[in-house]
């Protein structure tokens, strides 16, 4: 089954505010081995000019994930997830996120493609604080494996 190619352009609901927890900044740095003090220690977050720990760069991911949970579960995608592999993910911050931040999101899919019996999506999901400010914006390419024949 390949991927409806009129999802094109398609965005999805602002998903609910995520709040940034210290407690999961801190998995987040541990589990991707970032091991700056300003991950880990409120002091030394603050003693570098923020409120409090930054999240790793690419901390984003885990707000992404409750976009493309929209994509995924859209019955119009047409979205195996049983066939997915990630293709590629970059972001683009405007600032850092840090612990306390309170964070919406919105995806839109920006690109349907066929290639070789597969099926490529991508993603734009642009992150906003709670006054609609830009903080991050997360690609995202998802590649669905065709029929193996």
């Amino acid at each position: 089954m390949s991927i409806n190619p009129e999802i094109q352009g398609k965005s999805y609901p602002q998903t609910e505010p995520y709040l940034v927890g210290r407690e999961k900044v801190r998995e987040f740095s541990r589990a991707v081995l970032a091991t700056s003090p300003i991950n880990l220690d409120v002091e030394a977050a603050r003693a570098a000019g923020h409120a409090d720990i930054v999240a790793p760069p690419t901390f984003p991911i885990v707000i992404q994930e409750l976009t493309l949970q929209q994509l995924l579960s859209d019955p119009d995608a047409g979205v195996d997830f049983s066939r997915v592999v990630h293709g590629d993910q970059r972001f683009t911050a405007t600032r850092a996120i840090v612990a306390g931040d309170e964070l919406r999101a919105t995806l839109t899919v920006t690109a349907v493609k066929q290639l070789g019996g597969h099926s490529m999506i991508t993603s734009e999901t642009v992150v906003v604080d709670p006054g609609g400010d830009h903080v991050v914006t997360a690609l995202s390419t998802l590649v669905v494996r065709g029929d193996e024949s």
